[in-house]
């Protein structure tokens, strides 16, 4: 019985607490660590390639001056709405999102209905099976579906507060209904009931879902947890006998420790052993996204339900520690509803043509990089990939789980494009096609300051599509220059849209595309295009990324626009 007390102790006391202290620890080191990271590759970028010198490193560029001016003047122009060659890949795109979402919201139903299942069994001798009460308690635990279809699917804010809105609709309708049937039911109750199973684990979320520390927290939070447990798996096993505790102390004083510091050498030490099965467990998640059988969201999402699951059945304890087994019980439930409903969705299968995108941009836009780039990937990776230079103001945000654990392993090096010849084997090497959620990657190439632009040449050149975001461009950006020119002389202007937000000094962009226009190549796919239009996308509100998909897809396959 003795035993058994101590168990339950550590199920809802130890336990939680260990959590806790693993999530509130994963927002400062995900932070810390991907300032290092960031600062990393800006360094990195700067530096000329280790290849420098060899003929490959200095690709011979061919001139822009043409041989004659072109006659037709080009325009810059406001993309027009309602083209019917976007229409296919618009419809596959928001079929994807919509399977997507349904998959995810029956996953979290079939986890709810695990949960709400073991609850009723200790109110079953409270008048049995109650069926507002079930209805309230299975809502209560369907709220982490709720966070996983909005993560998934909403790329703007009213997606995201309407989904919410309808969760509370649902919630309150349940809850006037219960006290219509019981009026001598405290309505603060009902509140007490959803805070006490969501609010906790609700509240951690936000140390590694942030939008900045979403790409590696959940990894993050998996090593951190795996070293707090550690930690306090040190200290009990010292404490297990007298004859343990002794040594330990004795220990410590042959170190030249008092107690308290034996105390915290003891936590230290258990955390750098289970840190070393937190590497493997790291190296292994790493190994499952390369291999294609996860994705950065899958990773995300498990890291996400596993937390809902472990918090929400530690009071189940209380009721015999057998009852903890429903919280592993409900993820599983999860993740086998999640990998059924990709199959039987088709999701890993290409549904259709999956474009490639070339994103190129004005490096220091920071944070709106980051907002545009998190809603506008929700839906255009839905239908193909996005190819795109790393830079400081995605370096944070697009970085993919193998890619920051060979810069914690130290050797972000190899990820940089030496040469013209490594460029050769790294491009057809790409991620392309969907991963078991249908979601297509991002590849982001790494460029020394010699190599990104044979590295952006060869990009364009093998694009569907191409997104040039000219935010706060300004005579400073000169490597924006570069790439229009490029753009101008490679590309078809079909397969080009420009993106100008209200910093966007539009005199300057026009005179800049008009002299750069002027000195294409004579070989340009568009000098002998009559009516020259390069089309352009002005940031407004929340549909600007939607906006944006749909100019994209607007142009003509590469095949046909050659």
């Amino acid at each position: 019985m003795q035993e058994n007390s101590e168990a339950v102790l550590v199920a809802t006391g130890a336990l939680p607490a260990l959590i806790l202290i693993a999530a509130a620890l994963t927002l400062p080191v995900c932070l810390a660590l991907l300032a290092l990271y960031r600062r990393a590759v800006l360094r990195s970028m700067a530096l000329a390639s280790p290849a420098a010198g060899s003929a490959a490193s200095h690709p011979q560029e061919t001139p822009s001056t043409p041989a004659t001016p072109p006659t037709a003047m080009l325009r810059l122009e406001p993309r027009e709405s309602g083209a019917a060659g976007a229409r296919p890949a618009l419809a596959r795109m928001r079929r994807s999102l919509r399977a997507a979402g349904l998959v995810h919201l029956l996953a979290g139903l079939a986890y709810a209905l695990v949960l709400t299942t073991a609850w009723m069994q200790f109110t079953w001798e409270d008048g049995g099976f109650v069926p507002t009460r079930f209805l309230l308690v299975f809502a209560c635990h369907a709220w982490p579906a709720v966070l996983a279809v909005g993560l998934v699917t909403a790329g703007t804010r009213r997606q995201r507060l309407t989904l919410g809105l309808a969760y509370l609709l649902i919630v309150l309708a349940l809850a006037a209904w219960a006290l219509a049937r019981n009026p001598a039911l405290p309505a603060l109750e009902l509140a007490r009931l959803w805070a006490s199973i969501n609010l906790p684990p609700t509240v951690l979320l936000l140390a590694f879902l942030h939008r900045r520390i979403r790409a590696v927290g959940p990894l993050v939070l998996a090593f951190m947890l795996v070293a707090v447990i550690g930690a306090e798996a040190a200290v009990r096993l010292a404490g297990q006998s007298e004859a343990t505790m002794r040594l330990a102390v004795g220990a410590g004083g042959a170190l030249g420790l008092d107690g308290t510091q034996t105390f915290w050498a003891l936590l230290l030490a258990g955390a750098a052993v289970a840190a070393l099965l937190g590497r493997l467990v790291l190296k292994w998640l790493g190994r499952r996204h390369v291999a294609r059988r996860s994705s950065d969201q899958i990773l995300t999402l498990e890291a996400m339900w596993l937390l809902f699951a472990v918090v929400q059945s530690v009071g189940f304890a209380f009721e015999g520690l057998a009852w903890l087994a429903a919280g592993p019980l409900a993820f599983l439930a999860w993740k086998l509803t999640t990998v059924a409903g990709f199959r039987l969705a088709g999701l890993e299968r290409a549904q259709g043509p999956a474009p490639g995108l070339l994103l190129l941009r004005v490096f220091a836009l920071g944070a709106r990089s980051e907002r545009l780039f998190d809603a506008f990937g929700k839906r255009w990776l839905r239908i193909g990939h996005i190819d795109m230079i790393a830079g400081p103001d995605l370096a944070t945000t697009a970085v993919e789980p193998h890619e920051f654990l060979d810069f914690v392993g130290g050797r972000l090096s190899r990820a940089f494009v030496r040469d013209e010849a490594d460029l050769a084997r790294r491009h057809p090497a790409r991620a392309l096609g969907p991963d078991p959620d249908g979601r297509h990657r991002v590849n982001e190439f790494f460029c020394h300051d010699d190599t990104w632009r044979p590295t952006m040449l060869c990009l364009a050149r093998a694009a569907d599509a191409v997104l040039m975001d000219l935010r706060g461009f300004s005579p400073q950006n000169e490597g924006c220059r570069y790439e229009l020119q490029q753009l101008l002389d490679h590309v078809a202007l079909e397969r080009v849209v420009v993106l100008v937000g209200r910093d966007t000094d539009r005199g300057f962009l026009e005179r800049t595309l008009a002299a750069l226009w002027q000195s294409s190549r004579a070989g340009s796919p568009n000098r002998d295009n009559p009516h020259p239009l390069l089309r352009m996308v002005e940031e407004r509100g929340d549909d600007t990324a939607a906006r944006l998909v749909e100019a994209l897809l607007e142009a003509p396959p590469r095949a046909a626009a050659a």
